[in-house]
């Protein structure tokens, strides 16, 4: 599309510039929780290369701390990016049972790639633990990702029940570094707008995540799932020109497939 970054990988498949890069953050915090390395009610304090990042944020400060599960609620529902690094930075330091350190968000990072590797994403690579993209003049790579891979990545954060406390939320609460209350609403248009809405017989929507993302080289992005008679759907929709074309596009397919389990 015009004015978009589109790479093709050796197969031919395309290639965008990932900006749906949290998804894989929140399925190895998720992970960490599940072993026990730390808990979603533990808090992370803020380094000072976190409260570095551009919004969309929750502006943390150095020093200051939120909760795990608040800053997993910061990810999912308002695509902050210093929440993203800090649940990255707090990952690598609890796991190595120690405070945070320098290096401690690329050693994440490599984690993330070695975990794309592992559910077979053969086309991703990842920089960042946000997706945020390289600064003007900068030599790093975007992160980059094929839709082929991100079902596979949908696939495995579906593999944990609690992923949809924050992938179904519309507006939540969470507590600040401050102290203070943040309020947020969810980016997924399809579950939040009412004449987007996919609803079945009894006024519910069949729609419950996954994850939004839009970078400037990269477009207009969203991981959608639904679900129809016990059965699962998950639609990618890449590189759009606006986030209405991304909507009406994912829209209309997650339509056409769960009419399809319908046997419609």
């Amino acid at each position: 599309a015009s004015g978009r970054v589109l790479f093709a990988d050796h197969e031919g498949r395309a290639s965008y510039p990932a900006s749906v890069t949290k998804l894989m953050t929140f399925l190895l915090v998720l992970e960490d929780v599940q072993k026990g390395v730390y808990k979603l009610t533990d808090r992370a304090t803020a380094s000072r290369y976190a409260t570095t990042m551009e919004p969309s944020s929750v502006g943390i400060k150095p020093g200051e701390s939120m909760t795990i599960e608040d800053l997993l609620y910061s990810i999912m529902v308002k695509s902050a990016n210093d929440a993203a690094v800090l649940l990255a930075e707090h990952s690598t330091a609890k796991n190595a049972g120690r405070e945070i350190q320098p290096g401690d968000l690329q050693a994440f990072v490599l984690r993330m790639n070695k975990k794309a590797e592992s559910l077979g994403m053969t086309h991703t690579h990842y920089e960042t633990p946000n997706g945020y993209p390289p600064r003007p003049g900068s030599k790093r790579p975007f992160d980059t990702s094929t839709a082929r891979d991100l079902v596979k990545l949908a696939k495995a954060v579906l593999r944990y029940p609690e992923v949809f406390r924050y992938t179904k939320t519309k507006l939540t609460t969470v507590t600040d570094g401050n102290g203070n209350p943040l309020k947020m609403v969810n980016h997924n248009n399809i579950l939040v707008k009412d004449k987007q809405k996919i609803l079945n017989e009894k006024g519910e929507s069949e729609v419950d995540g996954l994850k939004t993302g839009y970078i400037d080289a990269g477009g207009s992005s969203i991981i959608l799932t639904g679900k129809r008679n016990g059965k699962r759907a998950i639609v990618i929709v890449l590189g759009s020109q606006t986030s209405k074309l991304r909507d009406a596009s994912a829209r209309q397919l997650m339509v056409e497939a769960l009419d399809a389990i319908a046997g419609k």
